[in-house]
């Protein structure tokens, strides 16, 4: 990796895409140290320390994801997430909506005007986002210097407008890195984002080890043990891939002969990436975020209702696994279709060997999917719902958890690939032997 850094620093015109990707992160880091006006940082934090810091609830999952920025209550306080959220929307209107579907299939054209509509998404959403947060925010006392009269309706308008332009801000900058920078800007700045808590995760482990407490000299090396293991397997599923063999018969077109080779198709174990991870936590999460408007009385239904839905809850662990498992396959059968790679092989005179074309397969297809969907959605259930285990059983909390770790693998892998596809393209020895 380092020497792929180190190759990549020699070519002028990737190390200026290096460089202002850099300097594009360091602009996201400072959005992310400056506070919303007419808000009280210093109670918002003890806030978050008491009620949302201690990882029972999906806002501390977002904290973390934002750099800390949510619970600071920065301009970027909802850093990407309705960005992403309006991306998945328009991604499965488009196979829900003829009209979309359309546009999807045009080429560089429909591609702009699906992009133009998720930016409108985005703005509602983010909208909606904004207002919800506040009146997070208006439920706790202290934390907003005004809630009454002309002055708590103008606060309110300040910050709203400042979280929405936070996130148009953000969308903005990683559209730069994607054009300018070293290509894949959103996950990028969602990387940037996690990886800022790192120092954090770290100062509690050392806060641990330093308590002389027997439990936690064992405790550290474990974890550490343990966040190494999962980067190896993180690694090794999502370069993982099952290689079907396709040859292609040979013909005859003029005096030329043509196909005759051997091929085959990959399909990767972790096709869908943390897609299903981020589906199913949106979903599992809305009761969680309901409870965070009504007011609840402690022991009644209610209570007893919202606190299956906790992070640390058997109940959470159970369905998040669930729907992680079903997500996966709902998003690889929408990314697949194997009737379609069927019916292209059969066009190009490309064959599966021992495999009839058509239908068989199709067929053929179908069942390799299932079986490689199915561990992968195993793997990344596990990979999201380990952390709860461990947390259950040790009754510890870091602020890195298996899907930020799955997070930031996989963005490192994929612009790792993104670097030395832009070497091979300028015929760079280093990365070719």
């Amino acid at each position: 990796m380092f020497e792929t850094w180190r190759n990549a620093f020699k070519q002028q015109d990737l190390r200026k895409r290096i460089l202002f990707t850099l300097l594009i992160l360091v602009v996201y880091r400072i959005g992310s140290a400056i506070t919303v006006p007419f808000l009280n940082p210093t109670v918002l934090q003890d806030v978050f320390s008491s009620s949302i810091g201690d990882g029972a609830n999906f806002l501390s999952y977002l904290n973390v994801m934002t750099g800390g920025s949510l619970a600071d209550a920065t301009i970027f306080a909802m850093s990407i997430y309705p960005y992403i959220n309006a991306s998945i929307i328009i991604q499965l209107l488009t196979v829900a909506i003829p009209p979309l579907e359309r546009l999807a299939k045009e080429g560089g054209e429909g591609r702009k005007k699906l992009q133009k509509i998720t930016r409108y998404t985005t703005f509602g959403l983010a909208l909606i986002q904004a207002i919800a947060y506040y009146l997070v925010l208006k439920r706790n006392e202290g934390v907003l210097n005004y809630t009454s009269g002309f002055s708590g309706f103008f606060s309110a308008v300040v910050i709203i407008a400042c979280f929405v332009a936070g996130t148009a801000a953000i969308v903005w900058l990683g559209d730069q890195i994607s054009e300018k920078g070293i290509g894949n800007g959103i996950s990028i700045i969602l990387f940037a984002g996690i990886v800022s808590r790192g120092p954090v995760a770290v100062q509690t482990l050392i806060a641990w080890w330093q308590m002389g407490d027997p439990l936690y000299y064992f405790l550290v090396p474990a974890i550490v043990i343990l966040f190494a293991v999962m980067i190896y397997f993180i690694v090794f599923f999502t370069n993982a891939e099952r290689r079907i063999p396709v040859t292609y018969a040979k013909r005859v077109v003029g005096r030329k002969m043509y196909g005759g080779q051997s091929s085959f198709i990959p399909l990767k174990v972790n096709m869908s990436g943390v897609m299903p991870i981020i589906f199913a936590s949106s979903l599992v999460s809305i009761p969680n975020m309901i409870g965070t408007f009504v007011n609840v009385t402690p022991g009644g239904f209610w209570d007893h209702f919202f606190s299956l839905f906790n992070y640390n809850s058997w109940f959470y662990g159970i369905l998040y696994f669930i729907l992680i498992i079903l997500f996966n396959y709902f998003y690889v059968a929408i990314q697949y279709n194997p009737v379609e790679i069927a019916n292209n092989l059969k066009k190009s005179s490309g064959a599966i060997p021992g495999i009839r074309p058509g239908k068989p397969t199709s067929d053929f297809i179908s069942r390799v999917l299932s079986k490689i969907t199915l561990i992968g959605a195993l793997f990344l259930g596990l990979v999201a719902v380990f952390p709860i285990i461990f947390s259950a059983v040790t009754k510890a909390n870091i602020s890195l958890g298996g899907t930020s770790i799955l997070i930031l693998v996989g963005v490192a892998l994929e612009t790792m690939r993104v670097m030395e596809s832009q070497m091979m393209m300028r015929h760079h020895k280093g990365f070719l032997e």
